[in-house]
This record gives structure tokens, C-alpha cells and sequence, in this order.
């Protein structure tokens, strides 16, 4: 996992429709980006409606949401049209993001030990730095405590 204080590591990704973003598009704002296992799970299901339940306050501070996972494109468009997800959904097939960011890790389920993508989410500052690492998060209350740190930057 990546560090708190250091630089977030530039990314070009396609979002559900092929719109490419790159984290340059978001300079001068604040932004959380998390990383997620796969789409239409359970947990992974239950964290987007969090944040989509959310979303107005993240609009409302200007902090623009941004999940990622190695989904392709078109699974983010159903998974999007599904659940009412009105933030942006990134597809990293390639893993480019998810190794960058150090969310690529060995993973045990009843203990088979495999590789994926282990739940983490980052708060990126205006300048592309993370202020904020968020490791293993729980997908019911991720949303909520992102919001939490984010609010009490503001006071």
C-alpha cells in the first residue's frame, strides 16, 4: 500500500462509456479514489451504493469519486445502470493503476491464496499527494469515514 505524504502515481483509464481520465483531470481538487475487487459482488456492490448514497455530500465539497477495478468497461456500464452508481467508475483490465497504487496483493479465502485487488481507498490533495490511505476497508462503512476526513479538513 501506498504511503500518506507521497505523490499519487499518475493514471490514463477508460470509464464505462471509453471517456479516458487521467489523474491530471482532477489537479487543483481534492479526490478519493478507491480500489475495489470486482463488480456486481456483494461487498463491492454494498461500498458503490455507499458512496452512491453519498454522493451529493462528496458533490456538495467538490470532491469528485473515483472506483477502480480490473472490470471491463462494459461491466462498469451495467454495474453503473444497475445500482444508480453517479460517480465515475474507472476499467484497469491491465492492472496499470492497481499495481501503481500497491492494491495488487496476495489474498487468502479459505485458504487458497490467490492474487486481487484488496479493498483500499485513497484521499488525493489538490497537488496529487495522498493525504489519506485507507487500507482493507470495510465496504459497509468506507463511504462514511471518507466523508468524515474530508469534512473535518473543512473545520
Amino acid at each position: 500500500m501506498l504511503e500518506e505524504n507521497t505523490k499519487a502515481p499518475s493514471f490514463e483509464l477508460n470509464d464505462k462509456d471509453g471517456k479516458k481520465y487521467s489523474l491530471s483531470d482532477f489537479a487543483g481538487q481534492k479526490i478519493v479514489v478507491y480500489f475495489y475487487p470486482k463488480d456486481n459482488t456483494p461487498g463491492c456492490t454494498r461500498q458503490a451504493c455507499a458512496f452512491a448514497a453519498a454522493y451529493e455530500d462528496f458533490k456538495t465539497l467538490n470532491v469528485p469519486v473515483i472506483g477502480i477495478s480490473k472490470d471491463s468497461e462494459a461491466s462498469h456500464r451495467k454495474f453503473a445502470e444497475k445500482h444508480g452508481l453517479p460517480f465515475i467508475l474507472l476499467s484497469d483490465p491491465e492492472l496499470e493503476a492497481i499495481k501503481a497504487y500497491d492494491v495488487w496483493q496476495e489474498k487468502k479465502l479459505y485458504g487458497k491464496v490467490s492474487m486481487g485487488v484488496v479493498r483500499t481507498t485513497y484521499v488525493i490533495d489538490e497537488n496529487g499527494v495522498i493525504i489519506k490511505a485507507m487500507p482493507k476497508v470495510k465496504p459497509d462503512t468506507n463511504a462514511a469515514k471518507v466523508l468524515e476526513y474530508i469534512k473535518s479538513l473543512k473545520s
